[in-house]
């Protein structure tokens, strides 16, 4: 697992499994965000990873983001979502640019 840190308390990464989920835990996050729909070819149905989240202590939020299409509601969702979460937060979706792109978003809204 690629895990990139982008600021203090947010980091991306590629797809997760359920098993990856104590890794993540381990290394101190707080908070898991899926931005990858279940239905793109490869993902893990994010349900199974919520379970083993929610299983090892951490909040989960599923904020599904189709690729190449990021809206202005997927924008103030994932702004919630990292005002709410406990910190740190690691997102995740196919690649992890998906989730890059959509923090940069974030920051510039608040900017």
């Amino acid at each position: 697992m690629d895990i990139r840190q982008v600021s203090e308390d947010f980091a991306v990464t590629a797809q997760i499994s359920p098993a990856q989920v104590s890794e993540i835990a381990a290394v101190g996050f707080k908070s898991i965000i899926c931005n990858r729909p279940d239905t793109e070819d490869g993902a893990v149905p994010h349900e199974a990873v919520e379970e083993a989240a929610r299983a090892a202590g951490l909040a989960f939020r599923f904020l599904p983001v189709v690729s190449g299409a990021i809206t202005q509601e997927n924008v103030r969702d994932m702004a919630a979502a990292l005002q709410e979460l406990p910190r740190p937060v690691l997102a995740y979706c196919r690649s992890g640019a998906r989730c890059l792109n959509l923090f940069a978003l974030v920051r510039e809204m608040h900017a």
